[in-house]
């Protein structure tokens, strides 16, 4: 790929404006969104950007490289499809699709595409600072073996979000559970590897929608590690709070930053005689990075033509507990 590639961002609501400014030296040629106005006014940020309200047309454009998908969760299959068939890199937010068997057409495109065609899937959480700590640590052996995973992830909403998209099935493919379930079922996979049997329960408990405000996921792996999981729209107060346990040491993630409050990870390490651990804290206080980080991570995956490390088949593993857990609440996504 040449040295400052041509980007298309399709979607350019708050992801795709996110998206535009962490681009890593790449060049956005075009935005393409349903609403020209909104795809309008993303492009006059950027000089000799443009704008247009057809992304067929904006995929297939040879100054055009690489597609960053930041679509509503209906149509992210769809834009990327034409983007692998047109030979052109993909960044796909997650969820990636509404659902597994949605996305296993995107995933047979891109095994049989002979155009060298690269798909990443948008789980940033994994650069924010605090995370990239906790991998750091893990790797390093200083919590000894994994045993468990503790975590909650939430916001309060806002008035009408139960008429906002999200809330609409058809666009979503579910609720809460859906939206920031995969980033905790992605981050505990990651650290703790495939999860071979899956419990749960979604459901609606507050908000006027048909798809579920609370998702409570219990997860194991083949060799018994737990992760212990609930996201929900009824927090109130914006929350993300994520703790490994290993039977030497504990680390807590607490924060992303913004209404998330300061993100920092504690690292409690037990001593030989147990009691009262050593505590060791790592604040970062200077904002979210983790768009940048990935999308220079992918570029540099594409430079060495290598998979990248959160690609289709971890957006798969998320969904396929999603999917799961909704069909065991009665939730009727896939009817």
């Amino acid at each position: 790929m040449k040295h400052n590639p041509g980007v298309a961002i399709l979607g350019c609501g708050l992801i795709g404006q996110k998206r535009s400014r962490t681009l890593a030296g790449a060049k956005l040629v075009v935005c393409a969104d349903v609403d020209e106005k909104r795809a309008k006014s993303l492009a006059a940020g950027f000089p000799s950007c443009d704008a247009s309200a057809d992304w067929r047309t904006a995929v297939q454009r040879d100054d055009v490289d690489l597609v960053i998908v930041a679509t509503t969760n209906d149509a992210l299959v769809e834009t990327s499809l034409a983007a692998v068939r047109a030979g052109k890199h993909v960044l796909v937010e997650k969820p990636a699709a509404r659902n597994v068997a949605e996305l296993d057409l995107l995933i047979a495109a891109a095994a049989s595409r002979e155009n060298g065609a690269q798909v990443r899937v948008g789980f940033n959480h994994r650069y924010h600072p605090a995370l990239l700590k906790a991998r750091e640590l893990v790797d390093a052996g200083e919590l000894g073996e994994l045993m468990f995973v503790r975590g909650r992830y939430g916001h309060g909403g806002r008035k009408g979000y139960d008429r906002e998209w999200r809330a609409n099935p058809a666009l979503s493919g579910g609720g809460e559970l859906i939206d920031q379930g995969v980033h905790l079922i992605d981050l505990s996979r990651w650290f703790l590897g495939d999860f071979t049997e899956i419990q749960g329960f979604a459901h609606t408990y507050f908000w006027d929608m048909p798809v579920d405000d609370n998702g409570f996921m219990l997860l194991r792996t083949a060799k018994d590690q737990t992760a212990f999981l609930h996201v929900s729209c009824t927090e109130w107060k914006n929350i993300f709070s994520l703790e490994i346990y290993g039977r030497n040491a504990k680390l807590h993630i607490e924060g992303l930053g913004g209404s998330y409050g300061v993100e920092k990870i504690s690292f409690y390490e037990m001593l030989p005689e147990m009691g009262p651990p050593d505590t060791t804290i790592w604040e970062y206080p200077r904002g979210d990075n983790s768009w940048a980080l990935e999308f220079a991570e992918f570029l540099e995956d594409i430079r060495l033509k290598r998979t990248p490390s959160a690609d289709l088949m971890d957006a798969r593993a998320a969904l396929a507990v999603v999917e799961k857990i909704y069909k065991d609440s009665g939730y009727d996504y896939y009817a």
